[in-house]
């Protein structure tokens, strides 16, 4: 029956891909340009692999707009991470070939000197971006050609005290012609949701950007006669000078002028495959590697579990079913293992409502990460629309505080047997771990305040931060709680001794045990999280999120397997207590990715420079840690729960 509905399925499906004639879904609304309209750049913060401090581009003496800076719309991820997206005076028009005076500024002070050196210094990047596309350049390091988005503030060179400034830029545009026939594109981007429709396909025809290169110069002009010149004067072209006596230094009462070509230049590339350069998966070997090896550790672990359940609980619930009610009371008296904890399995465990607590924004946490990665596999959410990812996973935690609600109460009801006290549980699920989050922000938030950088939080947003927390996440919360008072309560299968069993000494204590759990999962996760690290703190793009999902399941098939298997081996020495064992037998994979993200700082963010930027590193990969905990252990507790209530009501003990 289901092999038929599966293959109806993708008929279906291959159907609708044919229809679409072209389909395409990430990436913004694709713009058509005709010879000689105007397009203006936009430039985004400046950014750091040295400091990851953003900073604002107009902090720096560089050429402002005619009418003005102007802020573009951002939405809630773009501002939390630091975007301040600008417009800027770097004006195009398509397919003009020309060569562009910009300004020239006042005799530099003190002060702007001071801050150009220090931008130069710690390897600051100016971001530009002409519709939708982030500026790229292309460099040679050892004889490797690298790609970089983006252009330096400036440079020092080898054996020189001396800073020179990029001054001059010569941009290549690369543009499709498009005839407006044969190809359907929604977007998803900054723009908003759209569709190109039949009747918009002859006004479409143009010219699409497809490619967006820099090649960043310093040129040292007279400043005398530069400013003679009016904005978007045409200018001689120059080539980039090799001697540093035709470079522009940075110096106080220094003028400094600024000029650019642009060169638009047919290309192949389409429209819907213009993000591929930026996106070009390396190491796809490594990522193959990864999973390969997340199997090979699942295997493992599904032997032990098959041994466990097949093997001996199966043998030892049949031997005991088999005999007759007076053997059955004799076997109790000899009983050994696990089944000698049958009234104490399920005592009520220490801080029950924390455990409840955390389960409950495990469940939030783990729903958020499997939802998004889903949507962004997909390509909902294309590096096209900044901060949209961000914004995704802000959004679903809050709408999935109803499920987290739901979980802790219910969970607290199966611990205390009443509903009592379900409010107090739902408001802890709603504050516990959005409070551990908030506390971390805030106090890098000072940090950043201090610094003057872009990344600091506005006032504004905190507001909407909280207004957010506490009008929709807090109310579906308590909303997911009441609806967990109305739920059945789990029933133990076995009724709880008065008096609680002693537990026998051992000689290793049992947190050994469960700290050494942690590696496995972490052997499914490391190799993907140098990728994700790489991502956030060296301004890669990260596109595999093919990769990252299938990794994310083996991940979750890892926890539950050594939950069930730690909890089982505490069971079989009679130590009763396994709730807290459980969750951070799973859990305890997030102190060697905290771990790992200190060895990562220290050996591969060697370039990372001053306290602030390290504290800064610590305190958002302490926010990941608490987030994988929570998250980890809620899986790992969950599958233990079940495995524990499925074995012991197996067993009539009275």
């Amino acid at each position: 029956m289901r092999a038929p509905m599966i293959c109806w399925a993708f008929l279906l499906l291959a159907l609708f891909g044919n229809a679409c004639n072209g389909f395409y879904l990430p990436g913004s609304y694709m713009h058509t340009y005709s010879p000689g309209d105007v397009i203006f750049a936009k430039v985004n913060s400046l950014t750091s692999i040295e400091t990851e401090l953003p900073f604002s581009y107009y902090s720096l003496p560089y050429c402002q707009p005619k009418e003005g800076v102007k802020k573009s719309a951002e939405n809630l991820g773009e501002l939390l991470m630091g975007d301040q997206i600008d417009n800027s005076p770097y004006r195009f028009r398509m397919n003009v070939n020309e060569s562009v005076y910009l300004c020239t500024t006042k005799p530099l002070s003190e002060h702007e000197v001071k801050l150009l050196k220090q931008r130069t210094h710690d390897l600051y990047q100016v971001n530009m971006i002409l519709d939708n596309l982030p500026v790229m350049r292309y460099a040679k390091q050892n004889g490797i050609d690298i790609q970089w988005t983006g252009f330096p503030v400036g440079y020092t060179p080898q054996n020189s005290n001396d800073d020179y400034i990029i001054n001059h830029l010569k941009f290549t545009v690369l543009v499709h012609e498009y005839e407006g026939s044969g190809v359907e594109i929604i977007g998803t981007g900054e723009e908003g949701l759209g569709v190109i429709s039949e009747a918009d396909k002859k006004k479409a025809s143009g010219f699409e950007i497809v490619g967006f290169v820099v090649v960043p110069c310093s040129v040292k002009y007279d400043p005398d006669a530069m400013i003679k010149h009016q904005i978007y004067d045409n200018v001689s072209s120059v080539s980039c000078p090799l001697d540093l006596d035709k470079s522009q230094i940075i110096r106080e009462q220094e003028r400094i002028s600024f000029t650019y070509e642009v060169e638009f230049v047919k290309s192949e590339i389409r429209w819907p495959s213009r993000w591929d350069a930026y996106l070009k998966m390396e190491g796809a070997r490594v990522h193959w590697f990864s999973i390969l090896n997340s199997l090979m550790v699942i295997f493992f672990l599904a032997g032990i579990v098959f041994v466990i359940f097949l093997r001996t609980v199966r043998r030892d619930l049949t031997r005991y079913e088999e005999l007759d009610k007076e053997a059955q009371a004799q076997m109790n008296e000899e009983l050994s293992g696990w089944k000698l904890v049958v009234g104490d399995v399920f005592r009520e465990p220490d801080c029950s409502k924390l455990l409840c607590i955390m389960v409950g924004d495990g469940v939030q946490i783990t729903g958020m990460a499997i939802v998004t990665i889903i949507f962004a596999a997909f390509g909902f959410m294309s590096p096209a629309s900044r901060g949209m990812l961000l914004t995704g996973m802000i959004l679903l935690y809050l709408f999935l505080g109803i499920v987290a609600g739901y979980v802790a109460v219910r969970m607290w009801r199966t611990i205390k047997g009443t509903s009592e006290g379900w409010r107090s549980v739902s408001w802890l699920v709603a504050c516990f771990f959005p409070g551990i989050v908030f506390v971390i922000l805030t106090i890098l938030n000072f940090i950043l305040w201090g610094s003057q950088s872009t990344g600091a939080i506005p006032i504004s947003l905190y507001f909407v931060l909280l207004a957010l927390w506490f009008c929709i996440s807090v109310p579906l919360t308590l909303l997911g709680g009441f609806m967990g008072t109305r739920a059945e309560a789990i029933q133990y299968p076995v009724r709880t001794n008065q008096i609680p069993r002693e537990i026998p000494a051992r000689k290793l204590p049992s947190w050994v045990l469960v700290l050494g759990a942690g590696t496995l999962p972490f052997g499914t996760l490391f190799i993907e999280l140098f990728f994700i690290l790489s991502s956030i703190w060296l301004g890669r793009f990260y596109y595999v999120f093919g990769f990252l999902l299938i990794v994310l399941l083996l991940l979750v098939i890892v926890c539950a397997e050594v939950s069930v298997v730690l909890t089982y081996m505490h069971l079989c020495v009679e130590d009763w207590r396994w709730w807290w064992k459980a969750f951070f037998a799973s859990g305890s994979v997030s102190i060697f990715v905290f771990l790992y993200s200190i060895n990562y700082l220290v050996f591969d963010l060697q370039s990372l420079s001053g306290p602030v930027s390290a504290i800064l590193y610590l305190g958002y990969s302490l926010i990941i840690a608490v987030a994988i905990m929570l998250s980890t252990g809620t899986i790992g507790f969950l599958t233990s729960f079940y495995f524990v209530h499925y074995l012991f009501s197996s067993v009539k003990i009275d």
